[in-house]
């Protein structure tokens, strides 16, 4: 069974090839995919690996957690469900209130 590794702290120059090129010294990766922010489309600093099975995961969690890569400390966890995570409380955005932060009629 695969199991799911979570990248963080990654380079923002790191690419999806050069994830899966680098988690590939623990073993067989399935999947490497480095997470891009929609609106700019700049990676956001962390990933996910998937490995063909949790021997190689396990392996990759102890060659490269808090170790260096690209010349950042990058932290690898066994990645959570989504379920599991907290839900963030607020809304979108929290510029408030109209064009230029007052009423319409403030001019």
């Amino acid at each position: 069974m695969a199991k799911k590794l979570y990248v963080g702290g990654l380079p923002y120059s790191t690419t999806n090839d050069e994830l899966k090129a680098e988690f590939s010294k623990a073993g067989e990766v399935a999947s490497a995919t480095v997470i891009i922010d929609k609106m700019s489309g700049r990676s956001r600093g962390f990933g996910f690996v998937e490995f063909a099975n949790d021997a190689d995961a396990d392996k990759a969690i102890d060659m490269f957690n808090e170790k260096e890569l690209g010349g950042r400390k990058i932290l690898v966890n066994e990645a959570r469900p989504m379920e599991d995570r907290p839900r963030r409380e607020g809304g979108r955005g929290g510029f408030g209130g109209g064009r230029f932060g007052g009423s319409r009629n403030s001019f």
